[in-house]
């Protein structure tokens, strides 16, 4: 019944506005050009650095020396670890096996008040294994039987949905970079990272970026689409996107597409295992990171905090922000190479999207090939995208995305438990392994001076906000299941220019040119492709590639002993 309504409205489309192949196609398209790519993938034209008091800090202030620690054998002060978190300090304390009991707030005072008005859990280390089991945010559930739906809601149920294959039927396309969130996101369990690649294009003029037409993201794939005139038997592949010139892209509409794209990119698939506990970072916690940086390394390392648009929190007031006089909400990003999110619904909704091809509530616009309209209306989407949600979901437009399949996929990364240290390396090798976090904690220079090392980049250990705290611009509470949690992800989540930028600019503007976030170390031992674009397939190779705010570090590295290296390297396989 779908596919009928559907044909018989792309038939009276296309004879009413004449938009089969004609110019009219591109004269649409081009008017849409800029809603069809979504905001995270614009090149923002306005840098979107933090200011003091631009985003809410979730109850950690700007100054805070409690939420995080620089030390790889110790915990946060404020979940029991030694108060003076630099890395260049005294040997810190052993890390306690029995985490305190007693919540804190940043600040090390006891939250009795907020304890009668929320319960909070002690504190305790986040959930860490590959085994495929929720971290208590929801039911384990069974597995879902033999030809019947999933139903969300459980660990297992949810799973199967961020598994299952998308049809052009469902949405898929007309460009997409693959057919399901586990296709790029399963080893070594479904959440985790992959080999899939994402392309990315544009020129930069001086030392401003822009986008190729259409935005930065080349699709790597695209549907079968029908030959002239619409009935003739043979289907070919008329959307599929290249890094320009493209000399026949009139075969859709419009000219020829001849300037170059030199600024060209490939991004590797993230891990998302362990993400719900990212999200429950506060702002504040972030902020505070990259306040202190310089103070530690003497103005070497300056990681970039940027507000990023939350796109639940703003969808029915200022869809995407795409207003710029009416009022915005933001939060700090963290999620993707460029921190273009903060929320992983934001997150889905521009995965869905991006990377399958389909609208849902957050971004409603399809994308255009290369600037060129392809969207429902002409002859290669026959899905619309102003179908209403399911019942019994509010009566909002839902795209392609009815179920809201979005709100799914984000609440299956919330429930995933962190990836885990290899233990019996750490058991086996426990000599070097030690020696070599030590080593990526501090260096010494030939005086015997100590320095900062990687960690003050990939921060060890990080404390999750507290239960109950309001994040995301007001729309997620934080659970009992993801609060007061430590976290050892080795990453600061902020933005750093390491020699290693890939010279793309999405909605955080041209500050971020040269930056990229700072992948979190933990589960590197399960990815054979490192650095952002995946070129370098050695731990030395990528520590080599490191340049700019690290070049201080990477001397010092070189200056170790053989033996030495080879222990942080052993260190990092644990990971």
């Amino acid at each position: 019944m779908r596919v009928l309504k559907t044909t018989t409205a792309v038939l009276f489309l296309a004879a009413v506005l004449m938009i089969v192949f004609d110019g009219r196609v591109h004269s649409q398209g081009s008017g849409e050009q800029e809603l069809a790519a979504d905001q995270a993938n614009v090149a923002a034209t306005k840098d979107a650095t933090y200011t003091s008091g631009s985003v809410d800090l979730e109850g950690v202030p700007e100054d805070d020396k409690t939420t995080y620690t620089f030390k790889t054998d110790a915990d946060p002060p404020a979940a029991g670890g030694p108060s003076d978190i630099s890395p260049t300090s005294s040997a810190s304390t052993s890390r306690s096996s029995e985490p305190s009991a007693v919540m804190k707030t940043p600040g090390g005072r006891p939250t009795a008040t907020a304890t009668l008005a929320c319960p909070q859990p002690p504190i305790s280390n986040a959930p860490a294994n590959f085994d495929d089991m929720t971290n208590g945010l929801i039911p384990q559930g069974t597995p879902v039987p033999d030809c019947t739906d999933p139903i969300p809601g459980t660990f297992l149920h949810d799973k199967a949905i961020f598994q299952e294959i998308e049809t052009i039927e469902d949405g898929l396309g007309p460009i997409y970079n693959d057919k399901a969130c586990g296709s790029c996101h399963d080893n070594p369990v479904t959440g985790g990272i992959s080999q899939i690649m994402e392309l990315r294009a544009g020129h930069t003029l001086g030392t401003t970026f822009f986008d190729a037409p259409g935005g930065s993201l080349i699709n790597q794939r695209g549907i079968p689409t029908p030959q002239v005139p619409p009935n003739f038997p043979i289907k070919n592949a008329k959307v599929q996107e290249r890094v320009p010139p493209l000399y026949t892209a009139g075969i859709i509409s419009g000219p020829a597409i001849t300037g170059e794209e030199r600024t060209r990119t490939l991004r590797t698939s993230l891990n998302t295992l362990g993400d719900g506990f990212v999200e429950a970072i506060a702002s504040g916690t972030l902020i505070a990171i990259a306040n202190i940086q310089p103070f530690i390394t003497g103005g070497e390392v300056n990681g970039l905090v940027i507000n990023v648009p939350v796109l639940e929190a703003n969808y029915q007031t200022n869809p995407q922000c795409a207003n710029p006089l009416g009022n915005c909400i933001k939060r700090v990003g963290r999620f993707g190479w460029k921190n273009q999110h903060a929320s992983l619904l934001s997150f889905s909704g521009d995965a869905y999207l991006n990377e399958m091809g389909i609208t849902n509530f957050l971004v409603l616009n399809e994308n255009t090939s290369l600037g060129r309209f392809i969207g429902f209306g002409t002859p290669f989407d026959p899905v619309p995208d102003n179908t209403a949600c399911n019942p019994p979901n509010p009566p909002n437009t839902c795209g392609e995305d009815m179920a809201q399949d979005i709100k799914v996929f984000a609440e299956f990364m919330r429930a995933t438990k962190a990836p885990p240290r290899d233990q019996d390396i750490v058991n086996q090798y426990q000599f070097d392994v030690n020696i070599g976090a030590s080593l990526f904690t501090v260096m010494f220079d030939s005086q015997g001076n100590p320095h900062h090392s990687c960690s003050v980049c990939h921060v060890p250990s990080i404390l999750t906000a507290p239960r109950c705290t309001m994040i995301n611009g007001g729309t997620f509470s934080v659970p009992t299941a993801l609060a007061n949690k430590i976290i050892r992800p080795f990453s600061d989540f902020l933005l750093h220019d390491v020699g290693t930028g890939d010279g793309i600019v999405q909605n955080g503007g041209q500050i971020t040119r040269t930056k990229v976030r700072t992948p979190p170390l933990w589960g590197v031992r399960t990815r054979n492709q490192l650095m952002h674009d995946g070129a370098e397939e050695t731990f030395e190779d990528a520590i080599q590639r490191h340049g700019g705010e690290a070049t201080s570090v990477i001397n010092r590295y070189n200056a170790l002993t053989i033996q030495q290296q080879i222990r942080l390297k052993m260190f990092l396989e644990s990971l």
